[in-house]
């Protein structure tokens, strides 16, 4: 799997598919991707590689990490110290993210009121962790 930051700047490939794929309806994931939900792709850290390196490390919530683009801003990861060996990449940043449809939303309790997804996905009404925290079934 392939992807970049808005300008290019910065690569992400992936040597194997996200171990599961989900929407964010917190606020802070709202006011990071600038849209009404935002939608992330969950890689074991051994799979992902960032070109030229997804930079220096921010930290705006305890116990959350975040990586931007040095030149556009653009967010390139998110690290989460429930979810060991995770890294977290928006989905909008992928060339594939047409084939990696979300398995769940998490934070719904803090979803816009008048945005309706009509989906029959898991949903939790705060962090997912517990579901993301386990392993996939399909190996």
């Amino acid at each position: 799997m392939t992807g970049r930051c808005y300008c290019g700047g910065v690569q992400v490939n992936a040597t194997a598919r996200p171990q599961t794929v989900s929407y964010c309806h917190c606020s802070d994931c709202r006011r990071l991707s600038g849209a009404p939900v935002a939608a992330f792709a969950a890689f074991a850290s051994a799979d992902l590689r960032f070109t030229p390196s997804k930079g220096p490390r921010r930290s705006f919530s305890k116990g959350v990490d975040r990586w931007f683009c040095p030149d556009c801003g653009t967010q390139l990861a998110a690290t989460y110290d429930y979810l060991l060996d995770q890294v977290y990449v928006p989905l909008g940043l992928l060339d594939q993210a047409n084939t990696l449809a979300p398995e769940s939303h998490g934070h719904t309790d803090s979803a816009l009121p008048w945005l309706h997804i009509e989906d029959d996905l898991p949903r939790d009404g705060a962090s997912s962790r517990v579901r993301l925290q386990e392993p996939d079934p399909s190996g």
